[in-house]
């Protein structure tokens, strides 16, 4: 579990995401938030699992996001 409440974390519009040890640098926030919101809609199983996991990072504003727990 996070330390800071996400909620109180600063929203910058770069982010930075690791899925599948793939590691990519975004510089809109919204951006990233519509290609895992994608990947949600269309992936199942594990590769649905990550993309929701790093959504929801995203959406709570963290700047370094990841598919692990």
């Amino acid at each position: 579990m996070l330390r800071i409440p996400e909620l109180a974390m600063p929203r910058t519009r770069k982010v930075t995401t690791v899925c599948n040890d793939k590691k990519e640098v975004w510089n809109d926030r919204e951006e990233a938030q519509d290609f895992f919101l994608r990947q949600i809609m269309t992936a199942e199983g594990e590769e649905r699992d990550r993309a929701e996991c790093i959504y929801i990072q995203l959406i709570h504003g963290l700047d370094e996001c990841s598919d692990e727990d």
